[in-house]
């Protein structure tokens, strides 16, 4: 496994953005698929975007596509979620998950999890 630590989160208003970012340690990135999972009070951890160990492929929830742009750079072994047009509905802890799957938004197939970082969108 690898450990996960995100950064970046905070208090914006309706439509500003965010880049959140997730620095990774103690394992071969590079064989990692990465995602960003969110988690709002009284919600299950729902899935969010995902790049695959190369970044050829790209997975996006149908409700942030458009709007957020997942990245990697496996030479720093980060990934990074860049997220435009926020909305009050994008409020919630955002976790930064590695999945030894080749690619996959499949949240049981991820077993490293950051600890996530707060995002509140004001309306």
């Amino acid at each position: 496994q690898v450990q996960l630590v995100e950064s970046g989160g905070g208090l914006v208003q309706a439509g500003d953005s965010l880049r959140l970012s997730c620095a990774a340690s103690g394992g071969t990135f590079s064989r990692y698929t990465m995602g960003w999972f969110r988690q709002a009070p009284g919600t299950a951890r729902e899935f969010v975007v995902a790049i695959s160990w190369s970044g050829d492929r790209l997975y996006y929830a149908d409700s942030v596509k458009g709007r957020f742009t997942i990245s990697r750079d496996n030479t720093k072994a980060m990934v990074s979620l860049q997220m435009n047009s926020l909305k009050p509905e994008d409020t919630a802890v955002y976790y930064c998950a590695g999945s030894r799957a080749l690619a996959t938004s499949v949240r049981g197939l991820y077993d490293s999890w950051g600890q996530g970082t707060q995002v509140t969108v004001s309306s």
